[in-house]
């Protein structure tokens, strides 16, 4: 499964930011761990779950295999990621938990 990266290049703390997402939510932890992100660094209450990375980390992960993901397929991993966080957080009675609550 792919993971994407954005070039939104958003400056933040003297330096460049983009977001990263992929078709899955395995894929995407398996591939940051990979690229030497920390889990704590998941952004899973933004508006859509993803990492913040640098525009070095960026271009790092681009020569790992990821690729550059425009507006709309950014957006569709980003709802299927923001999908399977709410499945993964419902309990077995069916209740679902706010995406705040840690399990």
């Amino acid at each position: 499964m792919p993971v994407y990266v954005d070039n939104v290049l958003i400056p933040s703390k003297g330096t460049l930011w983009c977001h990263m997402v992929a078709d899955s939510l395995d894929e995407l932890h398996s591939f940051a761990k990979r690229l030497g992100l920390k889990r704590d660094w998941f952004q899973h209450a933004a508006t859509y779950p993803h990492y913040d990375v640098t525009n070095s980390m960026r271009e790092k992960a681009l020569r790992m295999g990821a690729t550059e993901g425009n507006r709309v397929t950014i957006i569709e991993c980003a709802r299927q990621l923001k999908a399977e966080l709410i499945r993964e957080r419902q309990t077995p009675g069916g209740r679902q938990l706010c995406l705040f609550d840690q399990q």
